[in-house]
C-alpha cells in the first residue's frame, strides 16, 4: 500500500471514531450530571449549572484521554439493567455491612481470609472497573488485580476454592447487570 493510501486510511479511520468519541462524550456527561444531582441533592440553578458544567469538563477529558468511554451506547434496556444493577448493588451492600457487623460484634471471630482468582465475562474495560468498584465497595473484598478477564480479590471469609462457585458468590449479583449495560 502506498504511503497516500496509508495516510488517507488513517483519517479515514479517524474521522470514524469522532461520533463514537462524541457519544461517549454525551453520554458520560449525563452519568456524571446525574451523579452530580444525586450527590448535591439540590436543584437550585447554581447547582446545576457548576454541575452540568464540572461533568461536561470531566467527560471531555476523560473521553479524549481514553478510548474506554468511546463505545458507551444508550437504549431503554441499558438504562433499565443499569437501574436493576444500581438496586442490587444497594442490596448487597446492606447485606455485606450486615455480614461486617456480624464480625465486628461476634466474641470469636471465626474467619478464612485468602485471596481467591475469578474469570469475569465483561469485555469492555469500563465494565470491568465497574465490577472491581463493586467488589472493592462491599465490605469483606476487595479486588488486588487485573489481568485479562480475571480478577484476584483478597476475601475475608473465603467460602469456597471452586472458581465458578467464587465467582457466581462475589461478582454473580453484578455481573448480569454490568454485561448488559456495558457489554
Amino acid at each position: 500500500m502506498t504511503p497516500q493510501r496509508e495516510r488517507k486510511k488513517n483519517e479515514m479511520a479517524a474521522d470514524h471514531q469522532q461520533p463514537k468519541a462524541a457519544n461517549g462524550c454525551v453520554w458520560l456527561w449525563v452519568l456524571l450530571t446525574f451523579i452530580w444531582f444525586a450527590a448535591n441533592s439540590s436543584l437550585a440553578a447554581e447547582s446545576i449549572v457548576t454541575g452540568a458544567l464540572i461533568s461536561a469538563l470531566l467527560a471531555y477529558m476523560l473521553t479524549r484521554k481514553s478510548d474506554a468511554w468511546r463505545d458507551i451506547r444508550f437504549s431503554p434496556a441499558r438504562l433499565y439493567h443499569f437501574i436493576k444493577y444500581s438496586g442490587v448493588f444497594l442490596l448487597e451492600l446492606v447485606r455485606a455491612n450486615i455480614s461486617m457487623m456480624r464480625y465486628v460484634f461476634a466474641p470469636h471471630i471465626d474467619i478464612n481470609p485468602g485471596v481467591v482468582e475469578i474469570k469475569t465475562k465483561l469485555k469492555t474495560p469500563v465494565g470491568r472497573l465497574a465490577l472491581a468498584n463493586s467488589i472493592a465497595l462491599t465490605p469483606g473484598s476487595l479486588v488486588i488485580e487485573m489481568q485479562g478477564d480475571s480478577m484476584f480479590i483478597h476475601w475475608l471469609d473465603v467460602k469456597t476454592t471452586d472458581p465458578d462457585e467464587t465467582a457466581r458468590l462475589i461478582a454473580g449479583p453484578f455481573e448480569h447487570h454490568l454485561e448488559k449495560v456495558f457489554g
